[in-house]
């Protein structure tokens, strides 16, 4: 399968291919010891038709059976157990919630006790933060220092929302990070140039971001529509709450231009599956 790439002369994120699934990884995060990390592709499941293969979504309508044998898989091949997983209840909010042990399965072996929360962050050895993509941003989040991670799912609102920004604030209030300690990624999302949206969209960009960074962010087409950066404008939201520049991981793969290996949302005009983005620290 030939994969398009964006961002050339940048490193891209690396395929992955262990126990017949195949998956995505950030050289930088895999030179940090104790961490897992990962996001899934649509290859290497067990699900048929628009859910084919590697659907992680239990309310698409896919069979709930297809789902669970998904997660063993992924599971197996980043190198933990289902159970030791925590998911997110994402409703394009910048709430952020604080992970410990008691959350162990939350979605996957037992129901949510939340809802409303498309960010976590925890310092829990064992623990995996799951989010979950179609389009979207997943944000990444790692604390080498005090052996802490986040994991936030940013779509428009959640980026006009600084979401990234409310993240790493709580990896500072709860474990002590240091900005300047931090490593982040952008993860597979949508592209600018894929990424066409209204003007009342870009008015809440124009109040989120300072008018230096609009060209850099946004720009404005004949039709009257625009073409969005959320891939910039999360870069440029870690540069705002101190993460170094050299810090800052890009994933140089979109989910609407590789619709066969990503789920995309726009792509499919909704009739998919969902991916999924892995973050812990190993025990």
């Amino acid at each position: 399968m030939k994969i398009i790439w964006k961002q050339e002369n940048k490193p891209h994120m690396k395929v992955c291919e262990k126990e017949g699934v195949t998956f995505l990884t950030y050289p930088e995060f895999d030179k940090l010891p104790g961490l897992v990390h990962g996001f899934s592709t649509r290859l290497g499941g067990c699900s048929e038709g628009i859910y084919a293969s590697m659907n992680l979504s239990f309310s698409r309508g896919d069979k709930e059976e297809a789902v669970k044998e998904n997660y063993r898989r992924i599971s197996a091949a980043l190198g933990f157990l289902p159970e030791d997983i925590v998911t997110s209840d994402q409703t394009h909010t910048a709430n952020v919630r604080v992970v410990t042990e008691k959350d162990r399965g939350n979605g996957i072996t037992k129901p949510r006790p939340y809802t409303d929360v498309d960010g976590m962050v925890t310092n829990v050895p064992g623990l995996v933060l799951a989010t979950f993509y179609a389009d979207c941003v997943p944000l990444y989040l790692v604390d080498p220092v005090h052996k802490a991670v986040g994991l936030s799912h940013s779509g428009w609102r959640g980026t006009a929302a600084g979401i990234g920004e409310v993240t790493v604030e709580a990896l500072r209030k709860n474990y002590g990070s240091d900005p300047a300690d931090i490593y982040a990624a952008v993860g597979p999302s949508i592209c600018q140039e894929c990424y066409e949206v209204s003007e009342d969209v870009i008015v809440e960009f124009q109040k989120a971001f300072s008018p230096e960074l609009w060209p850099e962010l946004f720009y404005k087409k004949q039709d009257g529509k625009y073409q969005l950066n959320l891939w910039e404008a999360n870069r440029q939201i870690f540069l705002r709450a101190g993460i170094l520049p050299e810090h800052i991981s890009m994933p140089g793969i979109c989910t609407c231009c590789n619709p066969d290996f990503l789920f995309s949302h726009r792509a499919s005009k909704g009739k998919r599956g969902n991916l999924g983005a892995f973050l812990g620290i190993r025990k």
